[in-house]
């Protein structure tokens, strides 16, 4: 029986990219480790300060609106807006 309850499949990936909070003002850095039309799984040096919901900026010029689904010391879940 499988947990997975994502309405779209991820596709394992290694990118970078940016969390982007106060319009543009502040950023952290993030690598996008797994990516679907729905949403990401991102890698981040530490969740304080991280909004639940903010703008990933991919290195490709992507940009995405999100919202946080879960959260550990050192990953994001995040759906798209």
């Amino acid at each position: 029986m499988s947990d997975d309850h994502r309405a779209a499949p991820r596709q394992r990936t290694l990118k970078g990219g940016l969390i982007v909070i106060n319009d543009g003002f502040s950023t952290f850095k993030c690598t996008v480790r797994n990516l679907s039309e729905t949403g990401a799984r991102l890698k981040v040096a530490g969740i304080i300060g991280i909004p639940d919901t903010f703008q990933l900026a991919m290195d490709d010029g992507r940009k995405f609106a999100c919202s946080i689904v879960w959260k550990t010391e050192s990953e994001i879940g995040i759906k798209f807006d």
